[in-house]
C-alpha cells in the first residue's frame, strides 16, 4: 500500500489539475502494478466482497456485468478511494465555485462520506465492471443520490489490444446549443483514468457555463475486459 500512496503523493497534481480543468478528464500512469491488477480481478468470484450484482442487459443499461462492493473495502480500494480523494476535492470546489453552486467538499474522504450518511447514503458504490465480447455499457452518470462527488475514477485491469479489443472509454460533452462531443479513450492496464461524473465548467465570453458529460463503454470486439470503478459518494440502494 506503501508505494500506491507514494505513487499518488508523487504525482504531478498541478498539471493533472490543469488538464482536469480543460478536458474534464486526466490519467494518471500505472498506478497498479501487473499483479495488483490480478488480484483485484482474481477476486471477482467471491460473493464474499459483494453487496449486489447488475446484469446490465435486465436494465437496458448494455452488455455486461458489474458487482458492487460491501463494506469493508478490500485494502487496496479502501487506499486508493482514501488517499486520491484529497487532491480532487480542491478541483471539485473550484468547479463549483465558477459555477456559482452553494456547496463546498470538505478535504477528508470520511468527512465527506459522513456528509453520505446523513442523507441516507450508505451503500458502497465502488464496483468492478466486466465485459465479454458484444459488451458496452450505455452513456450513463453514477450519482446515487442527493449528495454526490463530482468526479470519479476507473483503473483498468485489463491490457487493451492484448486482453481484449474494442471497449474504449466514451465520454460525450454536451455543449449548450451544440451538438454533442465525442471523447474516446483507451487507458492501458494499470491506469487509473480520473473524469467528471456529471459535468465541467467551460470559460466563455460571460464568465463559466456548464458542459454537462457522460460516459460509456464502446462494444467489446474480442476478449474480456474488466476495470475497478471508484466513486467517492455512497448510495442510498
Amino acid at each position: 500500500m506503501k508505494d500506491i500512496i507514494h505513487k499518488i503523493k508523487n504525482t504531478d497534481w498541478q498539471h493533472l489539475t490543469e488538464t482536469m480543468h480543460e478536458n474534464g478528464y486526466a490519467v494518471i500512469s500505472n498506478l497498479l502494478s501487473d499483479q495488483e491488477c490480478e488480484i483485484v480481478k482474481s477476486n471477482y468470484n467471491n460473493p464474499d466482497l459483494y453487496r449486489k450484482t447488475v446484469i446490465m442487459a435486465r436494465h437496458r443499461f448494455g452488455l455486461g456485468e458489474y458487482k458492487y462492493f460491501d463494506y469493508p473495502l478490500p485494502e487496496i480500494i479502501r487506499t486508493i478511494r482514501t488517499a486520491i480523494y484529497p487532491y480532487l476535492a480542491p478541483i471539485a470546489n473550484s468547479w463549483f465555485k465558477a459555477l456559482h453552486i452553494d456547496t463546498q467538499f470538505p478535504l477528508d474522504h470520511q468527512e465527506f462520506l459522513q456528509q453520505c450518511h446523513a442523507n441516507s447514503q450508505q451503500k458502497a458504490t465502488v464496483l468492478i465492471l466486466k465485459y465479454k465480447e458484444g459488451g458496452f455499457n450505455t452513456l450513463h452518470q453514477d450519482l446515487y443520490g442527493d449528495v454526490y462527488f463530482p468526479i470519479q475514477i476507473v483503473l483498468m485491469l485489463s491490457e487493451p489490444d492484448k486482453d481484449f479489443t474494442g471497449g474504449e472509454f466514451v465520454l460525450t460533452q454536451q455543449i449548450p446549443r451544440a451538438q454533442s462531443k465525442a471523447i474516446v479513450l483507451k487507458p492501458k492496464k494499470g491506469d487509473v483514468l480520473i473524469f467528471t461524473t456529471q459535468f465541467k465548467p467551460e470559460k466563455g465570453t460571460k464568465g463559466y457555463y456548464r458542459v454537462n458529460m457522460k460516459h460509456g463503454i464502446s462494444e467489446v470486439k474480442e476478449g474480456s475486459r474488466y476495470a475497478l470503478g471508484i466513486i467517492f459518494h455512497d448510495a442510498v440502494s
